[in-house]
């Protein structure tokens, strides 16, 4: 079974910085895109950033400029590292795998979601 775990959140204050990790583990063949999405209650889940290949990684308006996405791919890892958190960061922060190929995911890519960690930015 794929699982996905995070770690790294906390609160924090603002122009503070944290840096969340992901880690996929599992009978993993090869992971097409890692990414990171926040939610925040009431709201829906929403993209803050995704690493689409070595050369391109996409990333929410709001972020640009302060948060960085990175891949381990041997290690399966994903990482944020978020600068200059605002009040407005704080949120759920979810990992996600897309287009995974596994032990339980042969004639189709599965998609799988962590559990989340919580950022809490505030004075």
């Amino acid at each position: 079974q794929v699982q996905l775990v995070e770690s790294g959140g906390g609160l924090v204050q603002p122009g503070e910085s944290l840096r969340l990790s992901c880690a996929a583990s599992g009978p993993i063949y090869s992971i097409a895109t890692m990414g990171w999405y926040r939610q925040v209650p009431g709201k829906e889940r929403e993209l803050v950033a995704n690493v689409l290949s070595t050369v391109k990684t996409i990333y929410a308006d709001s972020v640009k400029g302060r948060f960085t996405a990175s891949r381990d791919n041997p290690k399966n890892m994903l990482y944020l590292q978020m600068n200059n958190l605002q009040p407005d960061d704080t949120g759920v922060y979810y990992c996600n795998a897309g287009g995974v190929y596994s032990s339980a995911d042969i004639d189709r890519p599965g998609n799988y979601w962590g559990q989340g960690t919580r950022v809490t930015v505030s004075s």
